[in-house]
């Protein structure tokens, strides 16, 4: 009996040897370069609950992900877990079957709101394809203690909003951060100024039903205020690129930077001292609506190819938990998508409570991004030749209406 034991247990020594179990690795790509030590602690956290699974976190530059992962998928490789990007960047995949459909398999997505669920959504068949991660709005943010020193107020007119400028600039300092060297900022630039001067959600209802197009005189309008900030924008602006405008603002040559709540956390690792507030662009007269603008930033998703479905699963449970949505405002200062979750401190907040307030879709984003050339393109580069003085908005606005109408149908 004891000779018929001796060789079981060798066998279970083997197979724990070194004290380690036999573990499944799933690739997770991103384009979060800048999040790396946060998904580390993300990541840490589920592997001590599954001591079976290990998690390889992969980011891409921004600018390149997208063509990376989609080659990849389209190829029958690529990760098991995709971080995905929201609306239109999402469908071409899901539409492909390169996605599994996730509303059937995780059930805590039947928690999440409907409004942000869209994000993850294909219009085709109306699954899910992935786990919502991050809600962004975009507001302006300004250095509390500039404004204390030279006895600046929050703006709550436009007026106001150029005084408080003019005032920074006669300090020494950069009024905005922005440039416009990259075009996605652009964009960026419009998703504050813009929607207060175009008409909040009644335009955004009006053009995504067709009943009016991007010649209407409100798009123009708020086009020209964008181009009104040129002025006030970085010393040679066209030249200013994206981490450009955060050392701008994050080690206060600039006063304020008109950007999205995921800037909080870049700032924090950047000047851990510095203290921010917020604000929306303010409407010609304070009794006016002003609003801004708010998107789902992406979800999370699995690869229909990977060989470890299972695996991938439980990971993609984990990130639809409150435990992994909490972790990730506490890590990030970001909107977390995951309901139940509470803003990290008090200027996060303050532009959460705005954005439940005062909120409009992202105009492109939301709801032209789902064909070519898509309206984040076309609006990104004909505004990019509007700030660099190349063209009028007049020409902008006809070269983006007839973009667009190559694949969404106007009246």
């Amino acid at each position: 009996m004891h000779h018929a034991i001796r060789p079981l247990i060798a066998l279970i020594a083997l197979a724990f040897a070194g004290g380690t179990l036999a573990q499944t690795t799933l690739d997770f790509w991103s384009w979060r370069t800048e999040d790396v030590a946060a998904y580390e602690t993300f990541i840490a956290a589920f592997e001590a609950e599954n001591p079976d699974i290990r998690v390889a976190f992969t980011p891409y530059l921004n600018t390149e992900y997208n063509t990376i992962v989609s080659t990849a998928l389209q190829g029958g490789g690529g990760p098991d877990i995709v971080h995905l990007r929201a609306y239109g960047g999402m469908e071409p995949l899901a539409n492909a079957g390169l996605l599994v459909r996730l509303d059937d398999k995780v059930d805590a997505l039947a928690g999440f709101d409907s409004g942000v669920l869209l994000g993850a959504t294909n219009r085709a068949d109306g699954g899910v394809y992935g786990v919502p991660f991050a809600l962004q709005t975009v507001q302006v943010l300004y250095n509390e203690a500039m404004f204390e020193r030279l006895g600046l107020a929050e703006p709550t007119t436009w007026d106001e909003f150029l005084e408080v400028g003019r005032a920074l600039q006669a300090s020494g300092v950069n009024a905005l951060a922005n440039g416009a060297s990259d075009p996605w900022t652009v964009e960026t630039l419009f998703g504050a100024v813009a929607p207060t001067f175009y008409g909040c959600d009644d335009f955004f209802g009006d053009v995504t039903s067709g009943e009016t197009d991007f010649t209407d005189p409100r798009f123009a309008a708020a086009l020209e205020r964008m181009a009104a900030l040129r002025p006030y924008m970085a010393d040679n602006y066209m030249g200013v690129g994206y981490t450009d405008m955060q050392t701008l603002f994050a080690f206060e040559q600039a006063g304020m930077l008109i950007g999205g709540s995921y800037e909080l956390g870049n700032m924090a690792q950047l000047n851990p001292d510095l203290r921010i507030g917020s604000f929306p662009v303010p409407a010609d007269d304070a009794s006016s609506e002003s609003c801004i603008s708010f998107y789902v930033d992406g979800s999370y998703g699995i690869n229909a190819n990977s060989p470890d479905q299972d695996a991938a699963l439980r990971f993609i449970e984990f990130l639809a938990t409150q435990e992994f949505g909490q972790m990730f405002t506490d890590e990030l200062q970001q909107i977390s998508a995951v309901p139940g979750t509470q803003p990290t401190g008090d200027t996060l907040a303050g532009m959460v409570e705005r954005m439940n307030e005062q909120g409009t879709p992202y105009l492109m984003l939301t709801a032209f991004r789902f064909g070519q050339p898509s309206g984040s393109t076309l609006l990104q580069n004909e505004m990019q030749a509007v700030m660099a003085g190349d063209q009028g908005v007049d020409v902008a606005v006809a070269n983006i209406q007839r973009g667009v109408s190559e694949w969404f149908e106007f009246p």
